[in-house]
């Protein structure tokens, strides 16, 4: 029976990893979503990983030589605990694979709407629970975020947050 596991990469090496992994015999998943790019005045929408320096590798750990992933080119390690890598839920890659659009790119934000709760995911209200007040544009969101007893505004793009089921 197959199981995933999480493999760590070097920097910007997901998609050398992906392809020698395949190579190799392996199945492998790379999320990606849209990411904006901002460069000289103009403004691109590119593909990029969805956990950066991160990619899942499908196996049975049992059947098949799976220390020759760890010397593939661009790898660091498995995500392990002490030597044994440790097994991803297929629950969470079902839930990556369900947001995908016909292009196999991740949705990010899903289709929120005004009264959404989402959990903000990085940066200095990380980890915070907000409730979506607006939508800006195509990757643009208006928080409302309880800070020190009252309500405030946040601004912020639809990659740093994720909607709460």
């Amino acid at each position: 029976m197959k199981t995933w596991y999480a493999v760590h990469t070097h920097p910007r090496a997901e998609n050398v990893v992906v392809n020698h992994l395949k190579r190799q015999g392996f199945d492998t998943y790379l999320p990606l979503f849209l990411k904006q790019r901002k460069h000289a005045r103009r403004i691109d929408w590119v593909p990029a990983p969805f956990f950066p320096r991160y990619l899942f590798v499908g196996m049975n750990i049992e059947n098949m030589c799976w220390r020759v992933i760890r010397s593939t080119v661009g790898v660091v390690n498995f995500v392990c605990s002490g030597d044994k890598p440790i097994k991803v839920s297929p629950s969470i890659l079902g839930i990556l694979k369900n947001r995908e659009d016909e292009n196999g790119l991740v949705r990010l934000g899903g289709k929120l709407k005004t009264g959404d709760q989402v959990q903000i995911i990085d940066g200095a209200f990380g980890d915070s629970i907000a409730i979506v007040k607006e939508m800006r544009g195509l990757d643009r969101v208006t928080l409302l975020l309880k800070l020190m007893g009252r309500q405030m505004e946040v601004h912020t793009s639809l990659e740093r947050i994720l909607p709460i089921d």
